[in-house]
């Protein structure tokens, strides 16, 4: 029996690589200084892994924006619009890398970057590769060859581990029509024997090779592609023994394509379907060579793994395949997982009694191990002490009182089907509201948030600390709120915002203000590149005790005759962006916090606040991975947006946001949801996403995202016109709002005002367009 980990965060304890990548984007240090921070990560990383007793140590894992754009290197994927910069002799192919990653803006180009989306069903976003018709790969980058030597010659022997070649095929996008990317195999499989043929003169004996496509609805052509990939590569190189990884859910009708691969171990997700165990086993097709990878700990989650249960699943593998078969594993890489619970030592917003009911990666770590300990015989009594103060941690968990509020239960027994409903419709709405709001045609505004300079933060770290009092930082807060307004007003927004300088994070700032969250110091995620996230933590019952953002708001509409929104984020996107309680339906969590916005919703509408957003970027990203689980999934998910939303006035204009998503299969769901106006990304796909609201004809009013607040670049007036000439083409114009694509908090003020007065500037070029026309 081994112990196998699928990978684990890369951004290090105390985010040094985080750090790291933006002082070298600001030409702070070099980039020799930013591969030494790189491999520091890793050597710790390694030798955490090995002192745990983890026999199947990944390498490769590692990345310095997104493990996918590290295949696109690797496989020489790279889009034609870079080629005068990777021409460029002065350029290194980490330049280039995060060129493809960020956009590129200096020396004369002026290059967009590529599509970023949500990894499957997280919060996590990864690249999107770019492929056309004729696209040529070849072995391009030896980052994968070069770690496993880096880890070998510290004395760690790793598994490299790389995207399967089928997944990252359907990873990826299309970028001219007449072809499929599937029909790209045959040209993508011989860099990959080339990438075989190193790993096999380097003495590699094991692979890991993600293919999370195998839990996703397939057609028979994609699983085809499975079998020429797999069998390609075991017929050429028989001696490398491959370890096929699925996560985030079950094989099902995918379950006859996997065990008929020619792959030493398949490894299995028991966290999210522990069912498939049994159907595997069972299988008349199950080869009597295959090994499993029991995916047991929990990647996605913070809470201790249930030991009862979990060894109840090893004994029954081990009684039908042998204990020899048998590998204890992670359900997926640790990446979605903070780092080190032991960081929170002195941390008075995480109780010892929940503390102790969680495990962040590097205890993660210790829990495949012991239960590998747990399972042998010779090895028992060494675990007999970890296993009862696990039975005990969740014995606690069980009975706590934290965790149940009576109040909360029977409000929700009381929510009737009138509270999912606004009044009327939205055609008697849209009049109401525009007799009341009076905003001219393509009317602009942000999705909420400005910049969080060094500055906001360092008064807010005080302020945490004790260090200033709070009329310090309120009247500090205040000064930064009334800067905001009255610039807006100077460059003529339409609709302001208060800024949200208040705020650490759009999901952290409001679990602060609901009981039923706990939160850690050091719970740091990676979700895009240098972008890391402290997500809270659901452990019992939410409701809101008090007004959470009315104060801000009211003082910002205080200042200005004009609209100032109010900006609260969504109960599904509160959910998905939170390590969420696993003892109760997601769904039960969800409508607790809907009713909970709900409240805050209304008394915003008390306070004379007429355009109210509540944010919902992460609607998509929870979606099912298999549709045929989606309908129930989407009617608690939309039901949870309108049971927040419902209770206003007509003449309340609901505004909702949701980015990097893909609407197509979905748009009657988004449509449901009945928002006033809803804004949405679409600047890095050119428009693109934008074709779903048209095709479908989106009866309410939209905002295509018009330019890319994830790069630094700062698009001209004149492309932000193109594109608002592109959506004016597929959605009416008395329907369009213009709006940048997301939040600017992670952006600088400089380019921030540069690009928002470009931006009105070209919402006024289309106004006077149309008056012309109108003449």
């Amino acid at each position: 029996m081994q112990t196998n980990n699928l990978g684990y965060p890369s951004i290090g304890s105390h985010r040094e690589l985080k750090k790291a990548c933006e002082a070298f984007w600001k030409n702070k240090i070099s980039e020799t200084e930013l591969l030494e921070t790189g491999k520091d990560i890793r050597l710790h990383n390694w030798k955490l892994q090995k002192d745990a007793g983890i026999d199947l140590i990944p390498s490769g894992d590692f990345s310095f924006y997104d493990q996918i754009l590290d295949m696109t290197m690797t496989v020489g994927a790279i889009p034609e619009r870079y080629s005068d910069l990777k021409a460029d002799s002065s350029k290194s192919a980490l330049d280039l890398y995060f060129a493809m990653a960020r956009g590129y803006q200096h020396d004369g180009l002026d290059i967009t970057a590529m599509e970023m989306t949500k990894w499957f069903d997280t919060n996590y976003h990864y690249i999107v590769p770019e492929f056309t018709k004729d696209q040529q790969f070849k072995l391009s980058s030896t980052k994968i060859f070069d770690e496993y030597e880096e880890a070998k010659a510290n004395g760690i022997l790793t598994k490299p581990v790389i995207p399967g070649p089928v997944s990252y095929l359907l990873l990826g996008k299309e970028k001219e029509e007449g072809f499929h990317r599937i029909d790209l195999i045959e040209k993508l499989i011989p860099v990959y024997h080339d990438i075989f043929r190193r790993f096999s003169e380097s003495g590699v004996e094991y692979v890991q090779m993600d293919e999370p496509f195998l839990v996703m609805d397939l057609d028979d052509k994609e699983r085809k592609a499975f079998t020429y990939a797999y069998e390609s590569l075991h017929q050429q190189f028989p001696d490398i023994k491959i370890i096929l990884t699925t996560y985030f859910g079950d094989l099902r009708d995918n379950l006859k394509t996997a065990l008929s691969l020619p792959v030493d171990t398949l490894h299995i997700d028991l966290v999210r379907s522990p069912e498939q165990l049994d159907e595997i086993l069972s299988s008349k097709q199950l080869p009597s060579h295959l090994n499993l990878s029991l995916g047991l700990v929990d990647g996605r989650n913070i809470w201790k793994n249930d030991f009862r249960q979990s060894l109840g699943l090893i004994q029954t593998a081990t009684e039908k395949l042998g204990a020899q078969r048998i590998t204890i594993a992670s359900s997926c890489s640790l990446l979605h997982s903070p780092c080190d619970l032991d960081l929170e030592k002195d941390n008075a917003a995480l109780s010892p009694e929940i503390k102790q009911w969680l495990a962040f990666a590097k205890q993660k770590l210790n829990e495949i191990t012991v239960l590998k300990n747990l399972s042998l015989d010779e090895e028992r009594n060494t675990a007999q002490q970890e296993y009862i103060s696990n039975i005990n941690a969740a014995k606690s968990r069980q009975t706590s009182k934290l965790i149940h509020n009576p109040k909360v239960s029977q409000r929700l027994n009381s929510v009737t089907e009138e509270d999912f409903s606004r009044s009327s419709s939205f055609p008697e709405r849209k009049e109401l509201q525009n007799q009341l709001l009076e905003l001219p045609l393509f009317p602009t505004t942000t999705i909420g948030s400005f910049p969080q300079t060094a500055e906001v933060r360092k008064w807010r770290a005080d302020f945490k600390k004790g260090n200033i009092t709070q009329q310090q930082y309120e009247t500090f807060l205040k000064q930064e709120i009334e800067k905001s307004i009255h610039w807006q007003e100077d460059i003529n927004m339409d609709v302001l915002v208060h800024g949200e300088f208040e705020r650490n994070d759009m999901v952290e700032y409001f679990g602060e203000k609901l009981e039923g969250f706990a939160f850690t110091k050091f719970g740091w995620v990676q979700s895009y590149g240098s972008r890391c996230v402290k997500p809270p933590i659901i452990y019992g019952d939410v409701h809101r005790p008090q007004p959470m953002t009315v104060a801000w708001t009211a003082y910002a509409q205080s200042l200005t005759d004009k609209i100032v929104k109010g900006m609260l984020t969504g109960p599904v996107t509160i959910l998905q962006w939170s390590f969420v309680r696993n003892d109760q339906p997601r769904a039960s969590t969800c409508q607790q916090i809907s009713l909970a916005i709900r409240d805050e919703v209304l008394d915003l509408e008390k306070a004379g606040i007429e355009i109210i957003q509540v944010d919902e970027p992460a609607i998509r990203e929870g979606l099912p991975l298999r549709k045929s689980d989606w309908d129930a999934y989407l009617k608690w998910a939309v039901g949870a947006f309108k049971l927040a939303t419902s209770g206003v006035k007509d003449e309340t204009q609901i505004h909702t946001h949701m980015c990097y998503s893909e609407f197509n299969d979905i748009i009657g769901n988004i449509a449901d949801m009945d928002a006033d106006v809803i804004t949405i990304e679409c600047s890095r796909s050119q428009m693109e996403l934008l074709d779903a609201f048209a095709d479908f004809e989106y009866p309410n009013d939209i905002g295509p995202g018009v330019y890319d607040i994830h790069s630094p670049r700062v698009p001209s007036r004149a492309e932000m016109v193109a594109l608002l000439e592109k959506a004016k083409k597929v959605i009416p114009a008395e329907r369009l709002w213009v709006n940048p694509d997301c939040g600017l908090k992670t952006r600088d003020w400089k380019e921030t005002k540069t690009a928002l007065v470009e931006m009105i500037a070209a919402a006024r070029q289309l106004r006077e367009r149309i008056n012309e026309a109108v003449v």
